[in-house]
């Protein structure tokens, strides 16, 4: 194993930048930093779908396979030239959505983020993925991104988006769905 933390802080920070993984440093506001960061984000908001105890055992497992590939994307992110996520990841995301997404019925309207605890988590988690592939587009306009980064977030955001319908069922809550002929008072 690599380095291991022995003290949290170090004071390099204090002065605006961070060390990036090749030991260059930018400014913590830099887009690479924001991509990664907001990755880590992510992470962290899957975390949070996890914690909840409605999530099945076969969601669980598999959301737990993403948090690793996420910090491996982290690191990626954080380390100009290096390679992490593949073209494999981004098929096995596929392969995930087709599965949860074929038993599911079509949907005819627009759902709101909603639907119970852990299908509200699963869609906040989606909202900072988007965001996340955001980041890393801004990031790719003027540094080198590797096409897989962005293919994968974006692929992640779309099975985020079918999990939180399968949560929405699983818990018992269902979809709500987004009124658009709603009058106002």
């Amino acid at each position: 194993m690599g380095n291991r933390l022995s003290r949290i802080y170090t004071r390099t920070g204090d002065d605006g930048t961070t060390g990036l993984g090749d030991g260059s440093r930018v400014g913590k506001d830099s887009a690479r930093v924001n991509a990664y960061g907001t990755v880590d984000e992510a992470n962290s908001a899957i975390g949070v779908v996890l914690a909840a105890p409605s999530v099945p055992d076969d969601i669980r497992a598999l959301l737990t396979t993403v948090q690793h590939q996420l910090f491996d994307l982290g690191g990626e992110l954080c380390i100009p030239g290096h390679a992490a996520i593949h073209a494999a990841d981004v098929d096995a995301l596929e392969t995930q959505l087709d599965r949860y997404n074929d038993a599911l019925p079509p949907l005819k309207d627009f759902i709101l983020p909603a639907g119970g605890e852990a299908a509200a988590r699963c869609h906040l988690a989606r909202t900072i993925v988007r965001r996340a592939e955001r980041e890393t587009v801004s990031l790719g306009r003027h540094d080198a991104v590797r096409p897989e980064a962005i293919r994968y977030l974006n692929r992640l955001s779309d099975l985020l988006f079918v999990l939180a319908r399968v949560l929405a069922r699983a818990e018992g809550q269902g979809e709500v769905l987004w009124n658009h002929q709603r009058r106002h008072g």
